[in-house]
């Protein structure tokens, strides 16, 4: 039976300074008229792919059912693949790039089920130009499904074991310590960790935390500061200073109430966290204010 969907759910890197949304929008509604786009993200570091990925995983658990688009798609125009992946027996299909941008969403809707590789020009539009894959093929193809097209019949079959992995970031432990990192930075300044509360809940609700060794050049800091922050379920539990808030997400996020963690600490996206039992010496002396570890070159 095929499945005809009457959501998609839009995410990209296009930014809403031009017209690209707006562009890709209009295409699938002149398609499929009926359909409804909600708008998740164009906001993206160009070309990030591992960021638009995250924000897929995020948002996946609350994605209305019907069809994901997805363009992150720095290789748009190259001999990499477009992609339609079935999820959940047909209930939803992740169409864009096969560059890692996909993958954990799909892992985490429950995994891949009918994959294609998108081939069949009858269901792009006629184009100029191989740079705007979004507009010429994304977004036609977004539209077909909402009118009830097979994923069959958008391309060749492939094998769903062989679309390309995402980067997952994930936490190391090291001497009784657990190294994340900064995975996401919310337009208030909370910072948010590849760490769960289930991994450090052996550690005490007060947390030795380590911040801001520079791993992926996103942060305009190269000194480590040393807190002690407590665990919390809420911004104002926080107090004053800075705390590490179990987020909406389940995730732990360094935040600060009504303030911006990002800014207080220069920190960002890439940015190494270590956090820890806090040890007699610090229990004895706490660590209210930033310690310098390594001087700032």
């Amino acid at each position: 039976m095929t499945n005809k969907y009457e959501t998609i759910s839009f995410l990209s890197d296009y930014g809403t300074r031009d017209e690209f949304v707006g562009v890709v929008k209009s295409v699938i509604y002149e398609i499929a008229p009926q359909s409804r786009v909600v708008d998740l993200t164009h906001e993206i570091e160009p070309f990030d792919v591992r960021a638009g990925s995250l924000s897929l995983a995020r948002s996946v658990s609350y994605i209305a059912s019907g069809v994901v688009l997805a363009v992150v798609d720095p290789g748009v125009g190259s001999s990499r693949r477009g992609v339609a992946v079935e999820v959940l027996d047909g209930k939803g299909v992740f169409v864009g790039p096969d560059n890692g941008l996909l993958a954990m969403a799909i892992a985490l809707a429950g995994g891949a089920g009918r994959a294609v590789c998108l081939t069949n020009t009858k269901y792009h539009l006629v184009s100029p130009g191989e740079t705007f894959a979004g507009r010429d093929i994304f977004g036609p193809v977004a539209a077909h499904l909402c009118n009830g097209v097979d994923l069959s019949e958008l391309g060749e079959m492939i094998d769903p074991a062989l679309l390309l992995p995402g980067v997952v970031p994930i936490p190391r432990e090291e001497k009784g310590a657990l190294h994340g990192e900064v995975t996401w930075v919310d337009r208030f300044g909370n910072c948010q960790l590849n760490i769960g509360p289930d991994e450090v809940a052996s550690m005490g609700e007060v947390l030795r935390v380590e911040i801001g060794s520079l791993l992926s050049g996103a942060s305009a800091s190269h000194e480590q500061v040393v807190r002690s922050l407590k665990i919390v379920r809420s911004y104002d539990a926080i107090g004053s200073g800075l705390g590490l808030v179990i987020d909406s997400y389940g995730m732990l996020s360094i935040c600060v109430d009504r303030g911006s963690a990002a800014r207080e600490l220069s920190i960002g996206q890439g940015d190494l966290v270590i956090l820890s039992r806090l040890t007699e010496a610090d229990q004895t002396k706490s660590i209210p204010t930033p310690v310098k570890i390594a001087p700032k070159r």
